[in-house]
């Protein structure tokens, strides 16, 4: 029988070091993201023509001259991702240390913030001392019925445990070291 209390429960501190790690890799994750993104949508719109189609229109309207080319060079457009996406790594990670740090600055003043959670406790059965009672499933010494299958088919046991030596009623201790 699981029994359910009302804990609360007040988050004080974030270790910088940790927030540090989590936040480069989450943030490197997303950079990386972002930038195969672009270059799968560089690719499809470079494959249906859509740079080439707005140069003839700007070309046809007098906005560029008849030798400008705006999409000459794709991997101009791919290095400029690709180093907007460390920045964006190195800065966000940047910020969320240093708001990891003023959180924790805070909470020293205000005490950090309180969160109610629900903590389920399983509650053994009645009469038990200081150690887990085993099961009767388990204390009993017959063995397992035979089956129809061959030697061939059947798996073969990993461990056997006789526990005949064991007394019906007994108990395991749980000791912490």
């Amino acid at each position: 029988m699981a029994s359910v209390r009302r804990v609360r429960r007040v988050i004080r501190k974030f270790d910088p070091w940790t927030v540090l790690k989590v936040s480069i890799v989450f943030y490197a994750v997303m950079a990386v993201a972002i930038v195969l993104g672009l270059v799968i949508l560089w690719a499809v719109v470079n494959n249906a023509g859509i740079p080439n189609a707005i140069e003839d229109f700007g070309k046809k309207i007098t906005l560029l001259e008849a030798d400008a080319e705006l999409f000459a060079d794709g991997e101009r457009y791919l290095r400029v991702a690709v180093f907007l996406g460390v920045v964006w790594t190195v800065l966000l990670t940047g910020f969320t240390t240093l708001a990891a740090l003023m959180y924790n600055l805070i909470s020293d003043i205000v005490g950090g913030i309180e969160i109610v959670v629900l903590e389920e406790t399983l509650n053994g059965p009645q009469g038990t001392q200081a150690g887990v009672r085993i099961p009767r499933s388990w204390q009993t010494t017959t063995p397992p019925p035979t089956s129809s299958l061959t030697p061939d088919q059947m798996d073969l046991p990993t461990e056997e445990v006789d526990l005949s030596e064991q007394p019906v009623g007994s108990t395991f201790e749980v000791r912490s070291s």
